[in-house]
This record gives structure tokens, sequence and C-alpha cells, in this order.
């Protein structure tokens, strides 16, 4: 894995030494996968945000070590030297003078001489270069350029053929199935060495035998599942164990995919300098918002490389992915994904549950009324979601089913037909004493003139329209609708709004199914896989009960990737509260001053020293310097001057709206992480190209 730092500002960065790859790419042809390599690889402990594989924890003295260029390093090393062989010289002679005339005796052997001198020459050597190679930075110039030279030079005179008995022998060292051997699962794992496992099997596989190993009783029917499929043994629903044209590097062991890299500049804390940037569940448990304008790589650089971490994750067992975004976004291909739903497309196989994220019809009802509404008519929605669960519930208690689109506006217009068939309906089942007065006071609303039901009624004939024919069927005549409470099975879900045919129709329902992903998210028995969600433009999917369960599913192994353009698609009153419900937020370059102000306030101040320069007259020294200083005025025309350097800390914004704004350069982003155990990364830069 290369990494390299890059120039910010005119600062002068470094370069770490390029991390070899042990494997390539996972998902490039599962016969070139090492799987012993990527599964036995180190993966150390680091902050959030950094890509494990392969990281290497630079060492603080090494780094400031490392700022220092070439030529002034070497001259200052051979300088020391200089000096370092004169001490040495004239140093033994000084402690072998000063020996013979103190303690020295008569008549030395040759033996004692011999002895004494080598002493001497040691200790002065061992002194001369503790000093000199401190302040020479000998280390620093070995480890830089002598042990390089020495490696290629032993590389060259060795035959490759020497190299291979270690190389083998470092292969047998690493099993990737040795717990399933000392577990007793020995026969499973002879069958899945003959097999060519990819990075989804082992994780999927792996996972399955923690699972097996929690009770001894169901070692033996994993062994035979093993034993009977392979590597394809334990696989998803959908029997796929890849993704076709999968592109990001990915640890599925960590659940970590890669983004791109740090930047080595001193506003980035030390152990990310260099080091790649990754995400994972524990930082995407606490959400995470991004904006920029539209062309600075939101999509390609974020939201795609998430959707196809999530979905890889889905394949091994370990998280279900929903994503919505415009037909037209790159979000990965219909083949990545289980379940397309593509209102307006008449071609689409999947319908969308308009209550699919509650049991209850109240709050089906109340949930449904907020995404119906636009954000202007929001102070209305107490009054939309009473009128709404009015005529739901009833009908629900009629039917045993909920009303679809057409039954529901007709209810909420008050067509006297269907009024009456409800009630005859509920006088059947026995409910109509129970739900009498709700439909009574339905009855006595429709005439008046800020009637809830009319305005959602309106609404609705959005949702009424030819191409939207079978999307919302409750009836089971339609397409199989997807209701969003089966988060917790490892599915893959793709939301295409129609924006270019139907923009207002894909806003109502960009809300209803971010909310109703964040209520079933909460409401989920079995949190063992992490749900995620991703928006390619969440600009209308946002409302006041959105931003307050995004809070609730940090608890709930749960968390969303929001887009957006800019902070000013949110009504004013949302864009606070949601700055303080998110964990991780993400600026990218270009975006307006005043969206820089709120990240610029979210991250703070530090603390920074500043040095202040300051030049005075130099009055000092007697009538002879006095003249000097005359002279030189007449002869030069400048003045002699003293100056006085001080030195303070002074708190400062880690970065400026200005510079969000103006100074970040294309393909970067600035990003802060909080992981769910409560661990913070303060702002990095960092390079998403790659």
């Amino acid at each position: 894995m290369a990494q390299g730092g890059a120039h910010h500002h005119g600062e002068r960065t470094t370069t770490r030494p390029p991390t070899p790859v042990p494997h390539p790419r996972p998902g490039a042809g599962a016969t070139s996968f090492d799987l012993a390599a990527w599964a036995c690889a180190p993966r150390p402990d680091a902050d959030p945000g950094v890509y494990r594989l392969g990281y290497r924890r630079l060492d603080p003295e090494r780094a400031e070590a490392a700022k220092v260029a070439t030529w002034p390093l070497l001259l200052r090393a051979g300088l020391n030297a200089v000096v370092a062989w004169l001490a040495f010289v004239y140093g033994t002679q000084l402690v072998l003078h000063l020996i013979v005339m103190t303690v020295w005796v008569e008549h030395p052997t040759e033996t004692l001489v011999t002895v004494v001198g080598l002493s001497v020459n040691v200790l002065v050597a061992a002194a001369v270069i503790k000093v000199f190679g401190r302040m020479g930075r000998w280390p620093e110039v070995w480890r830089r350029y002598v042990a390089p030279l020495l490696s290629r030079t032993v590389t060259q005179e060795q035959p490759a053929e020497e190299d291979a008995p270690g190389a083998a022998e470092a292969g047998r060292g690493q099993d990737p199935w040795d717990g399933l051997r000392q577990g007793g699962a020995a026969e499973a794992a002879a069958r899945l060495d003959g097999e060519a496992v990819g990075d989804v099997d082992y994780v999927r596989i792996r996972r399955a035998w923690e699972s097996a190993q929690a009770d001894p009783v169901f070692v033996p029917a994993f062994t035979e599942q093993v034993a009977t499929r392979g590597a394809a043994a334990f696989a998803h629903p959908s029997e796929a164990r890849e993704l076709p044209g999968r592109a990001e590097r990915h640890d599925l062991l960590l659940g970590q995919v890669r983004l791109g890299t740090a930047q080595d500049v001193p506003k980035n804390p030390l152990g990310h300098r260099a080091a790649g940037f990754a995400l994972d569940p524990a930082v995407l448990g606490t959400s995470l918002l991004a904006v920029g304008p539209a062309g600075t790589g939101k999509t390609a650089r974020l939201a795609r490389p998430v959707a196809e971490a999530l979905c890889l994750q889905a394949l091994s067992g370990t998280a279900c992915a929903v994503v919505v975004g415009a037909a037209d976004a790159d979000l990965g291909p219909d083949s990545w994904y289980d379940v397309v739903i593509a209102p307006g497309d008449p071609s689409s196989l999947y319908g969308l549950d308009l209550y699919g994220a509650a049991r209850d019809p109240d709050e089906a009802a109340a949930r449904l009324a907020e995404a119906l509404l636009p954000d202007e008519l929001t102070a209305r929605a107490e009054h939309a979601r009473t009128a709404l669960q009015q005529v739901v519930g009833p009908f629900h208690a009629a039917y045993g089913r909920y009303p679809g689109v057409r039954e529901l506006r007709a209810l909420l217009a008050g067509e006297p037909d269907v009024l009456a068939a409800l009630v005859k309906a509920l006088g059947v089942a026995g409910r109509l004493a129970v739900h009498e007065r709700d439909l009574e006071y339905r009855e006595r609303q429709r005439d008046r003139a800020d009637d809830p039901g009319a305005l959602l009624a309106d609404r609705l004939a959005l949702l009424e329209r030819p191409a939207f024919e079978e999307a919302f069927a409750t009836d089971g005549t339609g397409r199989p609708p997807f209701a969003m409470r089966v988060l917790d099975h490892p599915l893959r879900v793709r939301v295409k709004l129609p924006e270019r045919s139907h923009p207002e129709a894909a806003r109502m329902l960009s809300r209803l199914v971010v909310g109703q992903f964040v209520q079933a998210a909460g409401a989920r028995e079995d949190r063992s896989l992490f749900a995620g969600l991703v928006v390619d433009d969440a600009s209308a999917a946002l409302d006041a009960t959105a931003v307050r369960g995004l809070q609730r599913m940090r608890g709930a192994n749960a968390g969303a990737v929001l887009l957006l353009r800019t902070l000013v698609d949110l009504p004013e009153a949302l864009r606070a509260p949601l700055f303080g419900a998110v964990g991780c937020r993400i600026a990218f370059p270009g975006i307006a001053p005043w969206d820089g102000k709120l990240f610029s306030e979210a991250w703070g101040t530090h603390l920074v020293q500043e040095s202040a320069v300051t030049h005075t007259p130099d009055t000092s020294g007697g009538v002879i310097r006095r003249a000097g200083r005359i002279g030189r005025k007449a002869l030069s025309g400048t003045t002699a001057q003293t100056e006085s350097v001080t030195t303070r800390d002074v708190e400062r914004l880690r970065w400026s709206p200005s510079d969000l704004a103006h100074a970040l350069p294309a393909g970067h982003a600035v990003v802060s992480l909080t992981a769910v155990s409560g661990e913070q990364v303060p702002p990095l830069l960092v390079d998403l190209r790659g």
C-alpha cells in the first residue's frame, strides 16, 4: 500500500516508505487472492479512521527528523563526523596523557599498555559517537540512505532461489483455518484448503464458525455444511459471493473501506499523517454528514464506496444496506442489490410499503403524514397526523390491511361511498363502536377551510399517477411491497427516486424511506447486523423526527451517510440539530462560507504557538558604536535595528470558514470522526483521489 504526502499551502511534506501489499486486491479473481497472507496480515490498533491493514505507526522522533531536507541533513552529518574524528584523536591523547601523569606505573607490561590503549579508544569513541551522532542525526542518515543502499546491494547479490525457502516457511506458518482444526472441524478445514476462498467467503464462514462455537452441538452441523458446499457454505440468500465491478480496497475482517490518504500536514494528528483513511461500522454507527457542491466527488468518492462496502458486508453476513438516490445516480449496478425499488419504472419488480416501518396503525399513519407534508407546512404536522390516524386506524380494523393510495385519498377527501363502505365493514367486523368517534370527527372536519384531510389528499394525488401504478399496492394485486422492518436480515436494497419525472413525489418518498429506516432500525430486536443507510441527496429526506432518530441509532448498531449540496437546502431550524445528531462530518471543496461556519463552530478551537517579531531602533553602546551606526545610515540609508521574538500559546480555529470555502484542493476533504465508543478524531485533511 503506497502512502504518500502532498504539498498544501506551501508546507514541505514527507513521504512514508511504501508498505508492500501482501496480496492482490480481493475480488480481482479467486485464483490470485492469497487468503493466508490477507487473513494473517498484521492489523495493529489505531485511531478511528485509519486503514489498519498494513498500517505502521510513526515514531514521533523519526517523523520530526524526516522534516529535515536531504542536503542540510547530510551536511550536518558530515560536519559532525569531521569534528567527531578530531575529538576522538585529541581526546584519546588527552586521556592517555592524564593517565600517565596520575596513575601510570613505572614499568608497565606490553599487555597492560595494549589493554589500557584499547579501553581508552573504546570509551572515547563511544562518548564521541553518542554526542556527535545525536547532533549530526546519524541514525536518520543510516535509516534514510545507508540501510536501503545495503538492502539493495544484498538483494542483487543473492539469487532469487535463496529467498524461496524462507518465503515458503513463512507461508507455512500462516493457516487461516487453524481455528477450525483446533476446534474439532478438521474435515471442514481440509475441504476449504482445496478451494479458492475469497475474502467474502472467509468472513462469512468465520462468522458461522463463531456462532457454532457458542454451543458445541452446532459444530457437527457446521462441519457437514462446509464439507458439502465448501467455500459456498452459509452463502447469502442470493447465493452471490462477490460483487461484480468491485473497485475499492476493503478489509472485511474489520469492515473497513479505504477511501483515500490522510495528508502529511501539521494540521493532521501525527498518527494519521500519510496513513490510509477508511470508514467502518464503528464510525458509521454515529452517522455521517457530508456537504459539498455538485461535482466535488461526494457520490463517486464517498457514497458509492460506502454502498459497495455495505453490500460486501451483507454478502459476508455482517450488515444490511439501504441505498437511496436518484435513478441515474452512480450508486452501483442493480446486480449489487437484492431488492431494487424504482417507482415510476414499469420494469421494477418491487414496490414500496408506505406503512412498512410500523406495525401499529397510528404510528404508521403518523410517519406517512410527516412524509407527505412539504417543509413549509410542517407547522400543520400535528393536525395532519391526527387526520390520517382517523382514517387509517378504522380502515385497518375493518379490512385487516392498510389502505392503498387511491383508497386513502378518497377517505381523506370524504367521498360518501367510500365512507359508507368503511362503516359497513366496521359493523361486520364488530369494531364500529371503537372507531365511530374518529369517523364522526373526520366528517365534521371535511367542510372546514383548514381541513388537513384536503391538504393530505392533494399531496397523495402526486403518488396517484399512472407511472406509479402497482408501486404502492396494499391489497396484493400490485408488485411485492418491500417493508423496512426486515432490517434484521442481510438484505441489499436500492431505492431509485424519480427525481426527473416526478420531483415532488421523489421528495416525499425520500422522506418516507429515511423515516421508516430510522424507525425500523431502532425497533429491531436482533441488532447483530449493522444496518447502514446511504442517501445520495438528503436535502428533502430529513425532518425533525428523522434527526432525532439519528441519535437513537448509535445504540442500535445502525448508522446513516447523508449527502447534501448545501445546508441552505434544509430548514434553518434543522441545521444545528443535525450537526449535533451526527458524529462524523465531511466538508468538500467549494462549500459556501455560511456552511463552513457551522463546520468551523462544530470543530472548535485548539492551542497553537504564535511568534511575534518586533524590530526597534538600536540605541545601545557608547560613542564609537553610535558613530558607526550614523555612518552606516549615511552610506546605506538603513537604520540599525534590534529584533525581539515573543512566543505565546493562542486559541485558533482548527479550520476557518474561509479555509473551508477557498483553500481546500480539488479531490480533498476535511473529515472529523467520532466512534460509537466515544473516541474522537479532530478534523483531517484527506486526499480522496486514491
